[in-house]
């Protein structure tokens, strides 16, 4: 960030704000209660608000080239109202990644699930995939936050914590086709397996419309072919 910028942020963020704020609700009783709930509704509200500014930001920009007077504006807000939520542009990052890997987690618990091992392999990968490519497609900053080289050390730290829990349930979904394979096999096939969806996932993102439908066939393809020679699809995979 060039130092001017960042000199006008430092300036006009609050020197004890913290990532993210809301005011604390008042201990009160009778009607009065309504007026803290009202105000962490909105706090909560502003902060859904300036995260969604963010993730069009870093889309547009990248992490490194956005500010936080860019997502300011983007959020129809002054500098001075996103500082009293976050104080700096890696608190939103970290905050909107937070919320991302959320969301993510729920997806990949549906895609990964265990009872898709039991599906014939053309079905399991419509399992699988559909519901990750879907969340990629409608939340493209999960691919700059999580994959730039340039986001904050607590990102990839957390990409790296979710990096190994999909390796080690392809890894599962491989054995449960593969039971008698050993164990660097296994390893080598779920590596492949994740590079060519990460490849795949790029040309996707690439495209729109028809032919976006067209690279997402074109993966499953690949996907298919790679995997057939190993499994039976006409015997049920063992457990």
């Amino acid at each position: 960030m060039p130092e001017k910028q960042r000199t006008e942020e430092q300036a006009q963020a609050p020197r004890n704000a913290g990532a993210p704020q809301t005011a604390a609700p008042a201990v009160s009783t009778g009607p009065t209660e309504e007026k803290p709930r009202r105000r962490q509704a909105r706090g909560e509200r502003r902060i859904a608000q300036l995260l969604e500014a963010a993730a069009s930001v870093f889309c547009r920009s990248g992490y490194t080239a956005a500010s936080t007077n860019a997502i300011a504006r983007e959020a129809g807000v002054s500098p001075g109202t996103l500082y009293q939520f976050f104080p700096n542009k890696e608190a939103i990052a970290v905050g909107l990644s937070d919320q991302l890997l959320h969301d993510w987690r729920a997806t990949h618990g549906q895609a990964l699930a265990p009872e898709n091992i039991g599906l014939p392999l053309d079905a399991m990968l419509d399992a699988v995939l559909d519901p990750m490519i879907a969340f990629n497609v409608e939340n493209p900053a999960f691919a700059v936050l999580m994959h730039g080289t340039d986001t904050p050390g607590r990102i990839a730290e957390d990409i790296s914590s979710l990096h190994d829990t999909v390796f080690t349930r392809v890894e599962e979904i491989v054995a449960g086709y593969l039971p008698d394979a050993p164990a660097d096999e296994l390893s080598r096939m779920a590596n492949m397996v994740l590079a060519l969806f990460k490849a795949g996932l790029t040309l996707i993102l690439s495209h729109e419309g028809a032919e976006r439908d067209a690279y997402i066939a074109e993966l499953k393809r690949v996907m298919y072919r790679y995997l057939k020679p190993f499994v039976e699809d006409d015997c049920p995979p063992a457990r």
